[in-house]
């Protein structure tokens, strides 16, 4: 029965989560409300390690949380789930796009679909934020300061040598773990 749900949470992820990979953090937030499969705090883990691995960071979040929530199967399924949808959708849309590709309404769907996935992965955004600043909680008032020092480090580093240098992504992620490193101890 698990193996049912997990493709089925995952499929409704895939077919709703437009903008990509971190259009999914909200359905996974949720997930884990409804579930309690994985909590906030390790789906931040995951969102770590999903987007320092190769891939698609939608998919690599969908087979961690099916690894985590029932082993090496569940990855499968949960993965094979989240991806059903895509499949679906682009054979439909490869198929009919050509004839309609100037239809105003189709291009009024794509306009619209645009800020959708900004407001969803801007949302996403402040959930990890609060997961990270506020230790998950806003009504404690704890806030963490190490966490803040540090994204401010990484912000200006980004910002200053990472994309102005064209910075190697390796060596940008080497910095990231060290200065992470120094600060968790």
């Amino acid at each position: 029965m698990i193996y049912a749900r997990l493709f089925w949470e995952f499929f409704q992820t895939g077919l709703f989560a437009v903008g990509g990979g971190m259009a999914t953090l909200p359905f996974l937030y949720s997930i884990s409300d409804r579930t309690g499969w994985f909590t906030h705090e390790q789906l931040a883990d995951m969102i770590a390690v999903s987007e320092s691995t190769p891939g698609a960071i939608g998919v690599n979040m969908a087979t961690y949380s099916g690894y985590i929530t029932a082993g090496l199967p569940g990855a499968v399924i949960s993965t094979t789930g989240l991806i059903t949808p895509s499949i679906i959708v682009i054979l439909l849309v490869a198929a009919f796009l050509n004839a309609f590709h100037e239809n105003r309404y189709v291009m009024g769907a794509f306009y619209g679909l645009r800020p959708a996935s900004s407001a969803m992965i801007t949302a996403a955004g402040l959930i990890l934020a609060r997961v990270v600043f506020f230790f998950g909680d806003f009504s404690g008032g704890n806030v963490n300061i190490k966490a803040a020092i540090l994204a401010v480090i990484l912000l200006v580093f980004t910002h200053m040598i990472a994309f102005t240098r064209k910075l190697h992504p390796v060596i940008w992620i080497a910095f990231s773990a060290i200065v992470g490193i120094i600060f968790e101890y």
